[in-house]
């Protein structure tokens, strides 16, 4: 058992205590349209630092599979995906997406045959197709939790968009992003002009100083951070779920619920899900298409093989504004428009945190925390921190994490004006927004 808390924050493998703590819930895997044909191509992930595929069967159903074949290690990217199963093309072998070996062509099948099927078996994982989205268990078999019973997850097709892509970072920081609400008044401001959809209104308060409760709850926790506005108090109220989801507040008026979650690809890099939904109605297409202008979330992207670290190679989201061009930071747009010159609050998330200075150079995208100064504001923080390190310490001592999905993580963020300074009374007032059972 290690006690430092920066190995066990960033190392998400098999058999690490952040690895394993991640194994107990259901993870995001990829998007229902990446494999949206029956008998269509596979599609190469890499999830907490194993290599696999995802496909489609001929009925429909989606596996998720070890990378390679049993037989000789060749890549079942390349394989054909046929009468409900992936067979690899190198000798034929078959698999279906129980990880089953059901043909082994290119041998006479001896009197063991059956039993040389069963030893040939593969690396599989249970998935669930929800909200458009594949998601996958990656943990023992009777520890499975019930799939979460996120809002978003609940509603029509026509409520919700759901988008992916590639973080190149460790996942706690784009996580700790998510719930940092003083950086807004700050990274994400802009000129006010309303013709202007670059930087985030929210930041109106004028208040880069913003006072902090938090509360824990059964599935992480709830803050309110409460800036000074006019004659009231604006308060954004931010739900953070175990193990990396965040409900994030939108913009003050017609309610639009948004969040993220974070799945580490491995201990450097990160796959971003965002979704964005309408409890009362279908999204407009006014809606839509500012969501996919990439000027919230999610960011501009290209759908392409994108190579890893190590060389490996997935299919994934991968982002237009990058640190190879520097974001595509425009300094006069830094004058005139917006506080940090870079178009669209991802981009202005990922600018920060993909070229942040690591303090082990030969590992980009793991961040010594020991560093940092933190302060008050960064409270949030700390809390998720303190409590996935404690969740997986336990783990290792046998301790299971309470299954926080199986129940009362259908919550909503909150972005309100009102003239009420303490967060209890806020929420006694208003809790019920939160609670997703009042239209806002």
């Amino acid at each position: 058992m290690t006690n430092n808390p920066n190995e066990i924050f960033n190392r998400v493998g098999p058999g690490t205590p952040m690895g394993n703590l991640f194994r107990r819930f259901w993870m995001p895997a990829l998007l229902s349209a990446q494999v949206d044909e029956a008998d269509g191509a596979p599609v190469r992930l890499r999830i907490l630092s194993e290599n696999l595929v995802a496909f489609r069967d001929s009925d429909g159903k989606v596996g998720v599979i070890d990378a390679f074949c049993r037989h000789r290690q060749a890549p079942m990217f390349f394989g054909r995906n046929e009468e409900c199963g992936l067979r690899c093309v190198y000798h034929g072998w078959k698999w279906n997406v129980d990880g089953d070996c059901v043909d082994m062509p290119n041998i006479q099948p001896p009197a063991n045959y059956e039993e040389l099927k069963e030893k040939a078996r593969i690396k599989s994982y249970p998935t669930c197709e929800k909200g458009g989205i594949i998601w996958v268990y990656m943990g023992p078999e009777d520890k499975q939790p019930p799939m979460p019973d996120f809002e978003w997850l609940n509603v029509p097709e026509d409520h919700v968009m759901v988008a992916s892509w590639i973080h190149h970072s460790n996942f706690h920081l784009p996580m700790e992003g998510e719930i940092d609400t003083s950086h807004i008044s700050f990274l994400h401001s802009s000129q006010p002009d309303p013709n202007s959809v670059v930087g985030n209104s929210l930041a109106m308060a004028n208040d880069g100083a913003p006072e902090i409760t938090l509360n824990e709850t059964e599935y992480g926790y709830i803050y309110g951070s409460r800036r000074n506005a006019d004659d009231e108090y604006y308060w954004r109220v931010t739900q953070w779920m175990l193990p990396m989801w965040s409900a994030i507040p939108g913009a003050m008026g017609d309610f639009i619920g948004n969040g993220r979650g974070w799945v580490p690809i491995d201990d450097h890099t990160t796959m971003a899900f965002c979704y964005l939904y309408r409890p009362d109605r279908p999204l407009s297409e006014e809606e839509q298409a500012f969501t996919k202008s990439g000027a919230a979330f999610p960011p501009r992207t290209e759908y392409r093989p994108v190579e890893l670290r190590d060389g490996y190679v997935i299919d994934a989201y991968d982002t237009v504004a990058n640190k190879s061009n520097d974001f595509l930071i425009d300094r006069e747009m830094q004058k005139t428009k917006n506080y940090t010159g870079v178009w669209g609050i991802s981009e202005q998330d990922r600018t920060l945190i993909e070229s942040m200075p690591w303090a082990d150079r030969s590992e980009p995208g793991i961040l010594d925390t020991s560093e940092e100064l933190l302060v008050k504001s960064d409270y949030p923080i700390i809390k998720a921190r303190r409590m996935l390190i404690n969740l997986a310490r336990d783990l290792e001592k046998g301790i299971e994490p309470a299954p926080a999905h199986a129940g009362g993580c259908g919550v909503r963020a909150i972005s309100i004006k009102s003239p009420i300074s303490d967060f209890e009374e806020l929420m006694e007032k208003h809790g019920e927004l939160g609670q997703g059972k009042v239209k806002p």
